[in-house]
């Protein structure tokens, strides 16, 4: 699921990226070629069209990046560190245990 989401995150993000560079600040842009006004979608018409698009897919980005945040496998994570980190904890006491009476022979032999 949590892969499904960041592929929808990715087109929607490429989506609103191509929406805003067709967007002209000015009033120009995509708008600009379709200037005859006997045309259903005259310039303000596509313009407004545009900028819907442009709104309605970076809603859809956020509400999308809330869900991947929720969707993120934490389970399978948590129990990989956590047997980790027993297993680093196995390695390092167990050359610590045996050591300590190898350390203690070497100092009973040079007492004598």
């Amino acid at each position: 699921m949590y892969t499904f989401i960041v592929i929808l995150i990715l087109i929607v993000c490429v989506a609103l990226a191509l929406a805003v560079l067709v967007q002209n600040s000015k009033g120009g842009g995509l708008a600009a070629n379709f200037s005859a006004p006997n045309q259903v979608l005259g310039v303000r018409k596509t313009t407004e069209t545009i900028e819907k698009i442009t709104w309605g897919l970076a809603i859809a980005l956020v509400v999308l990046s809330l869900a991947a945040t929720t969707a993120i496998p934490r389970h399978s994570a948590e129990a990989s560190i956590n047997t980790e980190v027993d297993v680093t904890a196995a390695k390092s006491v167990t050359p610590a245990a045996t050591a300590a009476p190898v350390a203690t022979e070497a100092a009973a032999e040079t007492a004598e």
